[in-house]
C-alpha cells in the first residue's frame, strides 16, 4: 500500500521505519510451543487474582480481548482461551535479537518497548535508497531469523512512521510518501495522534474537529487556547510535521545473555558447551557494536532456583569468544554447578572502552 509521491517540501527529507511487532510475547509463546498456534492465547496473570492481560494473539483478539484487561473478563469472553504466563526474560532476549538485526541497517536505532523501535534509514550501512526496501528487508530477516512477524510503516518522519505501521497489522507494510502527506492524513481519526486521549478528543469535538484534516483547519493560537501548549505540538502534527529526530540508545553499560535449560544440567560437558555457545553469541554482538570489556560475570542459577553470581577483571579489554569462553569455565570452577546442577546459565560483560573496572550486577 504505497500513496502517490508528488515533490516532498523541505522539511520531509528524512526516511524513517516503525516497526511494531505482532502480538509480540503471545506470538513468541506461539512460535516456541506448537500446541498454542491457531489458539487464542492470553499471556499474563492468574484470573482467580487481580491478574491483566499482558497480550492476546490474534485469535484471542477476535474476541474483543486486549492487553490490560482483567484476566478474568478474559477468560470470561473466550472460555476457551490458553493462558500462559508471561515469561518476561525470554522476550527481552528476543527483543535482544531483534535489535541485533536492526543495527545491521542502521546505528541510528531508537527503541521503544520490547516490541518496537524506529529506525532512520536515511542514510544506511547497506547503502538501501528507498525506505521501503529497507523495511522489506527487515521484515524478511525477522521473518527468516525470530521467524515472527513484524508491521512496518515508513515516512518522512517518526509520527508518520508510527500511524503507518498501525494500519495494515499484521504482518503489514505501508509507506506514506512525503508528496501524499496531508491526503494520508486527512480523514484519520485525530484520536490516531499520539497524546490525543479520550478527554483531549471530547474537548476536540466540541468545535467539530474528529479527523486530522479538520484538526488542521483550526487556527494554531485556537488550539493553545484550548488546550496549551498541546496545541501547537498538535497543530504540527496535523501538517504531517515532526522533526523529533531518531535517538539512538544511549551506549551500554554492559551486554548479556542467558539461558534457561527445559531440563536441569549435571553434566559438566553439557554445561561447557551452553557456556560456549553463550560466549560466541555475545562475542558477536560486542563485535557489532565495537565493544570489548574488562569484566566477565557469570550468572548460575541452581535447580532450587537460588541464583549466585561470579566475577573476573582482566587489565585488557576482550571480545573474543575463546578468551570468554575460558574465562566462564574458571567462574562456573567457583560455583556449586558440578555438585548441585544449573538450571540456568548467563554470561555478562561490562566496563568497556575507558571506563574503570568495576562489578556491576548485569542480570537485574
Amino acid at each position: 500500500m504505497t500513496l502517490p509521491a508528488p515533490e516532498p517540501p523541505h522539511h520531509y527529507h528524512r526516511k524513517v521505519i516503525h516497526i511494531d511487532m505482532d502480538a509480540f510475547y503471545a506470538s513468541v509463546e506461539q512460535r516456541d510451543d506448537p500446541s498454542l498456534r491457531g489458539q487464542p492465547v492470553v499471556v499474563g496473570g492468574d484470573p482467580e487474582g487481580r491478574g491483566v492481560v499482558a497480550a492476546a494473539s490474534y485469535e484471542a483478539r477476535a474476541f474483543g480481548i486486549h492487553s490490560a484487561m482483567p484476566m478474568k473478563t478474559a477468560m470470561r469472553q473466550c472460555p476457551r482461551a490458553i493462558r500462559v504466563p508471561a515469561d518476561f526474560g525470554r522476550y527481552r532476549r528476543v527483543s535482544a535479537e531483534l535489535h541485533e538485526i536492526l543495527y545491521q541497517y542502521t546505528d541510528l536505532v531508537e527503541p521503544v518497548a520490547l516490541d518496537e523501535a524506529y529506525l532512520d534509514v536515511t542514510f544506511n550501512k547497506l547503502d538501501i535508497p528507498f525506505g521501503q526496501r529497507a523495511a522489506r528487508m527487515i521484515k524478511a530477516d525477522i521473518r527468516r531469523q525470530l521467524r515472527l512477524t513484524a508491521s512496518a510503516g515508513v515516512g518522512p518522519n517518526k509520527f508518520l512512521a508510527k500511524i503507518a505501521s498501525d494500519l495494515k497489522k499484521p504482518d503489514g507494510l505501508v509507506v506514506v510518501a512525503p508528496g501524499a502527506v496531508h491526503d494520508f492524513l486527512r480523514e484519520l481519526p485525530v484520536a490516531k495522534i499520539s497524546g490525543v486521549g479520550e478527554v483531549t478528543r471530547l474537548r476536540l469535538l466540541e468545535i467539530a474537529v474528529t479527523t486530522v484534516g479538520e484538526l488542521g483547519q483550526v487556527p494554531e493560537e485556537e488550539l493553545v487556547r484550548r488546550l496549551g501548549k498541546r496545541g501547537a505540538r498538535l497543530h504540527r502534527l496535523s501538517m504531517g510535521i515532526d522533526d523529533d529526530p531518531v535517538t539512538p540508545e544511549r551506549e551500554p553499560k554492559q551486554l548479556s545473555s542467558e539461558t534457561t535449560f527445559t531440563t536441569d544440567l549435571y553434566d559438566a560437558g553439557e554445561m561447557r558447551s551452553a557456556l560456549k555457545q553463550l560466549a560466541e553469541g555475545l562475542s558477536g554482538r560486542l563485535r557489532r557494536r565495537g565493544l570489548s570489556g574488562r569484566v566477565l560475570t557469570l550468572k548460575v542459577r541452581y535447580p532450587g532456583f537460588e541464583t549466585v553470581t561470579r566475577s573476573q577483571t582482566r587489565p585488557l579489554p576482550e571480545d573474543r569468544g575463546a578468551p570468554l569462553l575460558r574465562r566462564a569455565c574458571e567462574l562456573i570452577e567457583r560455583t556449586d554447578a558440578g555438585r548441585r546442577g544449573v538450571r540456568l546459565l548467563g554470561l555478562g560483560v561490562s566496563s568497556f572502552g575507558g571506563e574503570e573496572s568495576r562489578q556491576l550486577d548485569l542480570f537485574e
